[in-house]
């Protein structure tokens, strides 16, 4: 079966842009992305965070799923232990119940923003990360709507009750989470655009000790940057950007937005930045369509995966449509050449 290939799209802020454009953006990749054939379209969750605009994932799939027929929309993802797993759990269900199988619940346990969001978010307590294992669990229950009779919350349910439970997906950028995923019994998103070091060890790991959960199978994807233009020197022009962005904030560099290729172009790298660069495009894939494609498709079999998610930042909103309308035409092209 052919690499399934979805977006992750964190709303991100270009210079001179403001919030509301950017989601504005966010919903029309959304509308792009469905007409192109893309499997799935998932939003992020960061807070106080001035160049990416979004915070509440579910208040923003809610918002492109009314905006959208048929693609699969989803959290990548909510915060769990920012949160109560009844509470998440009752806004995926209203959201599957608005969008019958078309959810996705994406949960992570990253702060997702910087340590005085956490904290603000837990009215001053500090955040128990520990308890993310029990979490997934009563998320599960909740959603499959199985307390058990020996619960404290027997009868109680997270309603609406749609017919049939949005899946919940792990994601994560190392081993912890690809084991926890396996002990679950859960599909697993690597995240690659986060670690480069990349999780292949990890995924292999998550297959051989998978534990199914009613009958399910292991799935695995990844989650990749990408920019994708008509030429290499094109997309490495489009890319600067975010080279630039990258390193910014690996320093905690004050950021006003995503900028422009020509500023970044004439930025002078020190020593240590240009290190800084060269990692982080370990996290990336940058080039002409068939490149792009070649290296997604050779990185889905490093990871034994069924899906990859790119994710893409551009300053200029028509090159990040750009990377995605040829990464799909490639596809397309491919696979009609197999047939």
């Amino acid at each position: 079966m052919p690499l399934r290939f979805s977006i992750l799209d964190q709303s991100p802020v270009s210079q001179g842009q403001t919030a509301q454009q950017a989601l504005a953006d966010t919903v029309r990749l959304a509308q792009h992305a469905e007409e192109w054939g893309y499997t799935r379209f998932w939003v992020s969750e960061h807070h106080d965070a001035q160049t990416l605009a979004g915070s509440s994932p579910e208040i923003l799939i809610s918002h492109i799923g009314a905006r959208t027929r048929s693609i699969r929309l989803g959290s990548g993802g909510v915060m769990l232990p920012h949160y109560s797993a009844f509470k998440v759990a009752e806004n995926f269900n209203l959201l599957e119940s608005l969008y019958p199988g078309r959810i996705d619940a994406g949960v992570g346990r990253a702060p997702g923003g910087m340590p005085r969001a956490s904290f603000a978010l837990s009215n001053g307590r500090l955040r128990d990360a520990g308890r993310f294992p029990e979490q997934l669990d009563e998320l599960r229950m909740y959603l499959e709507n199985s307390i058990p009779e020996s619960h404290d919350y027997y009868g109680m349910k997270a309603t609406p009750v749609p017919p049939q439970a949005p899946p919940i997906w792990m994601l994560g950028s190392g081993e912890g989470s690809a084991r926890l995923a396996s002990e679950k019994g859960l599909p697993y998103m690597f995240a690659h655009f986060i670690n480069g070091e990349g999780g292949q060890p990890f995924t292999n790991s998550y297959r051989k000790n998978f534990v199914p959960h009613k009958g399910n199978k292991p799935c695995v994807g990844f989650a990749i940057f990408a920019v994708c233009q008509d030429t290499q020197e094109q997309a490495e022009y489009v890319a600067s950007s975010l080279d630039l962005s990258l390193a910014m904030g690996a320093q905690a560099m004050p950021s006003d937005g995503t900028p422009p290729p020509d500023q970044a172009l004439l930025y002078e790298y020190s020593t240590f930045e240009k290190l800084l660069v060269a990692e982080n495009r370990r996290r990336m894939i940058v080039g002409d369509p068939v490149q792009v494609v070649d290296q997604l498709e050779a990185l889905g079999e490093e990871y034994g995966a069924d899906e990859v998610m790119v994710v893409s930042v551009a300053y200029d909103f028509h090159d990040k449509l750009t990377t995605f309308r040829l990464i799909a035409e490639e596809m397309k092209k491919r696979i009609s050449e197999k047939q």
